[in-house]
């Protein structure tokens, strides 16, 4: 009878409080990783003192998982004065925290490093990884250039691996310098059980006023220029001459602030001046965004160099076809004429005529909301994503 094969350790960075996208993906890698073949520990910032940091909360909630608490050398941009004192109290733990964090990895036999592309955490990855004899991992989620921060870039370019989550954001990587060898693409996944029939869209439709037979576009990101909102709502000007009653749904919370003011409030003025005050509803963010896809009739982000977009593999498991354009990591995800339609990028007249396709043929958005779920149940899951990694991990290593 053959020995059990002796289990990998890999251990996770999170330095930021925040729990964003990038932290879902890790999340799902830390909960669907093979334990049969990997031991998962994570490094998370303990936060500056004020309460336990949403990151932590989140991922103590992973079943077996190793966490360790962790003061991470502070960032000081963008705080108010409150912050910055509460870090610097904070910070005085971190130089012998991180010599700590150090002596963990060799204790538990890190083999893995894994840190996101977020600056501390590239950083961290690379050093901890140089000083213990592990092998760096800095996971990649946007498109990459030479414009993000030094530290962010040192450690990509020094990183034993990168893992990128499209072919797009891939080749954004290796065009800055890093070699094609080193670069693992590794496809983005969700957690489908949250995604399904069962969830119900009556209740958003009934609070926002919007009736239960309008047709109903939705669109949910963060607010910003290059998510295509703007594009979006010239795009709906058309539409509305051919369907009338046509509703759309604009859910998110501003990313950036434009000449002093909001992206939301620049939005406003455009619908307005389009005509556009009666057909668009601005919710902010939310957090039911799987009943804002049941409640819609069709989703829509007509985002330019989009990395990947985890949003379109959520409108597709529940069975919502898709309008894009067909720009960045977007084709990677959905499939023209499959799961939904992609417009050529800044083409408002051809992303118009693509939503009232859809719109006028109910049988047609039946069939690509079916084949998004199929392709999402039987690629786009968390747990292949994991494999992937699982797999990428073992190249590193040469295992």
């Amino acid at each position: 009878m053959s020995e059990r094969r002796e289990r990998t350790n890999v251990l996770f960075l999170h330095s930021q409080q925040g729990f964003g996208a990038d932290s879902a993906i890790h999340a799902h890698l830390m909960r669907y990783l093979d334990r049969d073949r990997f031991v998962v520990h994570l490094a998370c910032t303990r936060g500056d003192g004020s309460g336990t940091p949403p990151s932590l909360a989140k991922f103590q909630s992973i079943p077996d998982v190793r966490v360790r608490p962790t003061h991470f050398a502070p960032g000081f941009r963008h705080r108010s004065a409150g912050t910055v004192l509460r870090q610097v109290r904070a910070a005085s733990a971190f130089p012998l925290d991180f010599l700590a964090l150090a002596a963990y990895v060799r204790k538990e036999k890190i083999r893995i490093v894994h840190g996101t592309d977020r600056p501390r955490d590239a950083v961290y990855a690379v050093s901890l990884a140089k000083m213990t004899g592990a092998k760096s991992v800095v996971h990649v989620h946007v498109a990459w250039s030479d414009g993000y921060s030094a530290p962010a870039r040192w450690g990509v370019r020094r990183a034993d691996a990168v893992f990128s989550i499209s072919r797009f954001v891939t080749e954004t990587i290796v065009a800055t310098g890093t070699p094609r060898a080193r670069v693992h693409t590794i496809l983005n996944g969700i957690d489908t059980s949250k995604w399904g029939a069962s969830v119900d869209g009556d209740g958003v439709r009934r609070e926002l006023g919007i009736a239960p037979d309008a047709p109903l576009l939705a669109s949910v990101s963060r607010l910003f220029a290059q998510k295509g909102q703007r594009e979006l709502l010239r795009a709906l000007a058309i539409v509305r001459k051919r369907v009338p009653a046509v509703r759309m749904l604009i859910v998110g919370a501003d990313a950036v602030e434009v000449h002093g003011g909001s992206f939301t409030s620049e939005l406003k003025v455009l619908a307005r001046e389009l005509g556009l005050e009666e057909s668009v509803v601005f919710t902010g963010e939310r957090a039911d965004i799987p009943q804002i896809m049941a409640a819609c009739d069709v989703f829509t982000m007509p985002s330019i160099e989009e990395p990947f977009g985890l949003v379109y593999l959520e409108a597709m498991a529940m069975q919502r076809p898709v309008v894009g354009v067909n720009d960045g990591g977007t084709p990677e995800v959905v499939e023209h004429g499959q799961s939904g339609l992609l417009a050529p990028t800044h083409d408002i007249e051809a992303l118009a005529v693509n939503i009232i396709t859809l719109l006028e043929n109910r049988e047609l958005r039946a069939r690509m909301g079916a084949y998004g779920r199929a392709r999402v149940l039987d690629y786009f899951t968390a747990q292949r994503m994991a494999r992937d990694a699982g797999a990428a991990y073992g190249a590193v290593l040469n295992d």
